[in-house]
C-alpha cells in the first residue's frame, strides 16, 4: 500500500493533576484517532513511539497492539483511544508508526508524524528548547 489509506490524528494534552515539576515528573495524555479511508479492511497489529524531551531524555516503545486492542477498521471507520507518558522535562515530543495488515495479509507502516507535548504550568505554556 504505497498510498496508506489510513490517516491520524493526534490530540495531545498536559495533565497537571498528575503532574510534579519540583520532580521534574510531566504526565501528558494524547489522543489518537486512525480512520480508514481505503476500501479494505485493515487491522493496527502493532505500535512503535519514539518519544524525547527537552532535556535530551529518550524512550523508545514498541509493543503489540494499543491499550490492549488490536483494532480491525473497516471501510469508513476509525478507532480512537488515550493514552500518555510522563517526561522529565516541561516539553518535548513523540513521533511513531503502527504495523498494519489488510485482511489479504498486505502488510504496511502508517507513520505518525512528530507532536508536541508541552506543559501549560499557570496558564501559559512552559518555554522549551527542544534537541
Amino acid at each position: 500500500m504505497s498510498d496508506s489509506p489510513i490517516s491520524i490524528q493526534v490530540e495531545p494534552r498536559f495533565l497537571a493533576d498528575q503532574s510534579s515539576p519540583e520532580d521534574n515528573v510531566y504526565t501528558f495524555a494524547y489522543t489518537i484517532t486512525v480512520s480508514n479511508a481505503g476500501d479494505v479492511p485493515a487491522q493496527l497489529i502493532a505500535r512503535h513511539w519514539v518519544i524525547n524531551d527537552a532535556s535530551g531524555h529518550a524512550q523508545e516503545v514498541k509493543g503489540l497492539g494499543v491499550i490492549g486492542q488490536q483494532p480491525l477498521l473497516a471501510p469508513g471507520e476509525s478507532f480512537r483511544y488515550t493514552s500518555g507518558c510522563r517526561l522529565q522535562a516541561p516539553s518535548g515530543t513523540m513521533h511513531g508508526s503502527f504495523f498494519m495488515v489488510t485482511e489479504a495479509g498486505e502488510r504496511f507502516d502508517v507513520t505518525v508524524p512528530m507532536f508536541v507535548l508541552e506543559a501549560d504550568i499557570g496558564g501559559a505554556p512552559v518555554s522549551r528548547v527542544l534537541h
